[in-house]
């Protein structure tokens, strides 16, 4: 486990290679079409990013959210790009499923199937979008290389729709309180089956 910054400092991959191994990077939807006036994703989204390898046991990662009192983790490859999210519900299911020591299990056993992610110019609008749909708390934001530049939280939203005046659905500062809680139930909604896997 370390610190975003060693593990960038370590990331050195082709684009062509890194488009045959991280397809989700076609999905982005860049800011243009709606103005400069939305509030983009980089100006909410917290850093710097602590981040698990996909090498480490569910003991380290446990210890690491411990010790750093973070709820969930991007799980990075050996050229740190993030290719998971690790959260500490999933580690408390695979304690149960597994029936061994957390220092037993890699922390490939129990991260998400599934990566969701956004990009730093996407407006607040598209990563609620993408939290209700795939009901998620937080997306990690990445840049064109697929390293992990920030994490945006529900609680990063929240936060901010809470500063919002009582009067105001968008301005001044781009995060309307109704969209939030709108994107709060959709998360917090009973998961259906068609869905597929649960992601972090």
């Amino acid at each position: 486990m370390l610190k975003l910054d060693e593990w960038r400092a370590s990331a050195s991959l082709a684009p062509s290679l890194l488009y045959r191994g991280a397809p989700f990077l076609k999905s982005f939807r860049l800011i243009g079409s709606k103005g400069a006036r939305d509030m983009q994703v980089q100006q909410l989204m917290s850093e710097p990013v602590l981040v698990c390898h996909t090498s480490d046991t569910l003991s380290d990662a446990a210890r690491f959210m411990w010790e750093n009192d973070v709820g969930a983790v991007p799980i990075v490859d050996n050229q740190g790009r993030v290719v998971s999210m690790l959260t500490d519900r999933d580690i408390c299911m695979a304690a149960y499923t597994q029936g061994r020591p957390l220092s037993e299990i890699g922390v490939s056993v129990a991260m998400s199937e599934r990566l969701v992610v956004c990009h730093p110019e996407d407006s607040l609008e598209r990563a609620e979008e993408l939290m209700s749909l795939y009901q998620v708390r937080r997306l990690p934001v990445v840049d064109l290389e697929g390293l992990v530049l920030g994490i945006l939280s529900l609680n990063d939203l929240a936060r901010s729709a809470a500063h919002v005046p009582a009067k105001h659905q968008g301005p001044p500062n781009g995060v309307r309180i109704i969209a939030t809680t709108r994107t709060l139930a959709a998360v917090g909604a009973n998961r259906l089956p068609m869905m597929g896997p649960k992601i972090a």
